[in-house]
């Protein structure tokens, strides 16, 4: 598999003969995790369970920012301690990232529960005198790493001709970033330079090395990342340790909405419980998996209409797939006269079959492992749905039988989930909708049999399925609560 290094601008392997360690940069813990957050996270998610699905063991480590100036700010205004907002927050990120059938990662450091770790390589940078103390905090000393910019591909010269008056005067230069900053504002701990707080960058290259090593596979999270803080990790992890940080830089691109920038002064962030509430997972992952990674991707109502239509196909294929394999009962809208019989009925030939799924299953996995190119693996899996869906007339049990484990096998990877089916009621759903066709026959020569066959149909509506009458039998699904509201 190869991914694009923001560092060297190039693909790079990554080395899957082991385990492949993973930093993917978390949330701070202030406020509701949003539409932005979730793309990154999904297509790392992604990522963990396509390599997860081809034998490769996963360490994915994703920190909490739980102590930083906006959490602080924010208990202060709610009257609360900082422990108390980042718990709330830390609680609700998890109700929402399960709700998008992203997958828990190994494990979520926090940086409050790593201080004596941050202050241990805080020691260590002044120990190789690469950082030193003020009045004010501990400073990283940008002159003293040569390679800084490597990453954002910025010029020291640039950065400080550019650069602000700092306040702290003591500061030996403009771009020296606090890696400890001194305070009496809790919460505070104890250190050789003071009581405070470690500064945001130095929490990441602490806890990223202490649980991956000082060498690991892939460093993440989204563009706007790159500068100032992975670019300050890479400083000062690459002057602690002398060897490099991370193989592979991986930056996900942002969301807009609507063109524009989300900003709260505009009111235009949307959370991720107003997403799923309105649209639920498997459309947000679709819309979020829906252009390259690591390209910015517009948030609308127009383009969540459209994945809206592609799912339901998808719903409609594999359920489909699945009643013609398993559980298809003879619930025809058509009387049996009017039907072809099993021996005139047209069916495709199961080469054919097999001839997709090996296409598309090899298009699918070669887009993945080519710079995770999901647009193109959503492509390949698309093209197995429009097959099923223009063959539904000729499919056989054979040929769905074959088809479902690709199909199941892609929704696997991309995280897309239906309902798990329990075989009691799907007899007594079969036998309704025979029912209600048996009616609905009958109502061609009586038009009293359509409040009968009403009558089921409100009974299906209570076991919350919905159904789709073709050309030859009724295919049912589960209902999905969506809104349909940007």
């Amino acid at each position: 598999m190869k991914l694009l290094d923001t560092l060297s601008k190039a693909e790079q392997e990554v080395d899957v003969s082991k385990k492949v360690k993973i930093y993917l940069c978390g949330v701070t813990v202030y406020d509701e995790s949003h539409i932005g957050h979730a793309r990154t996270i999904i297509v790392f998610d992604v990522l963990r369970k396509y390599l997860e699905d081809n034998g490769i063991e996963i360490e994915f480590i994703q920190n909490f920012t739980d102590v930083d100036d906006k959490i602080i700010n924010k208990a202060n205004s709610e009257n609360k301690t900082a422990e108390e907002i980042s718990t709330k927050y830390i609680e609700n990120y998890f109700t929402d990232f399960d709700g998008l059938n992203v997958k828990r990662v190994t494990n979520y450091p926090k940086a409050t529960e790593h201080i004596e770790d941050i202050i241990e390589f805080i020691e260590k940078l002044i120990v190789k005198d690469v950082a030193y103390a003020t009045k004010n905090g501990v400073y990283f000393s940008v002159s003293k790493f040569s390679e800084y910019g490597k990453l954002s591909k910025k010029k020291i010269d640039e950065l400080q001709s550019g650069s602000r008056i700092e306040i702290d005067e003591q500061k030996k230069d403009p771009l020296d970033f606090a890696v400890w900053k001194l305070s009496d504002m809790e919460p505070t701990w104890e250190s050789p330079w003071g009581n405070g707080r470690p500064g945001w960058h130095i929490e990441c290259s602490a806890m990223s090395i202490k649980y991956l090593g000082e060498n690991f596979d892939i460093h993440g999270g989204g563009r706007d990342l790159i500068f100032p803080h992975h670019e300050n990790e890479i400083a000062q992890s690459e002057s602690c340790t002398g060897v490099q940080f991370a193989k592979i830089w991986m930056h996900v691109g942002m969301v807009t909405i609507d063109g524009e920038k989300m900003s709260k002064s505009i009111g235009n962030v949307k959370s991720i419980k107003h997403v799923l509430e309105n649209w639920g997972p498997n459309i947000i992952r679709l819309f979020c998996l829906s252009g390259h990674y690591s390209k910015p991707i517009d948030y609308s109502e127009e383009l969540l209409m459209r994945e809206l239509v592609k799912w339901n196909q998808i719903r409609l294929a594999y359920y489909e797939l699945m009643q013609i394999r398993d559980f298809e009962p003879e619930n025809g809208p058509e009387s049996d006269k009017q039907r072809q019989s099993e021996e005139e009925k047209e069916t495709i030939e199961i080469k054919e079959v097999n001839e997709i799924i090996i296409k598309e299953g090899e298009n699918f996995d070669s887009a993945l492992e080519q710079n995770m190119n999901t647009h193109l693996a959503l492509q390949a899996f698309y093209n197995i749905v429009s097959f099923c869906l223009a063959n539904e007339n000729k499919m056989t049990e054979e040929a769905a039988a074959h088809i479902l484990p690709e199909m199941k096998r892609m929704m696997k990877v991309l995280g897309l989930v239906l309902p798990e089916i329990d075989s009691e009621k799907i007899i007594e759903i079969n036998q309704l909708i025979k029912l209600r066709n048996e009616y609905r026959s009958k109502a061609k020569e009586n038009k009293n049999y359509y409040k009968d066959a009403d009558n089921i149909r409100d009974k299906l509506n209570g076991l919350n399925i919905e159904t789709s009458d073709r050309v030859t039998k009724t295919v049912w699904m589960y209902k999905e609560n969506i809104k349909q509201k940007n």
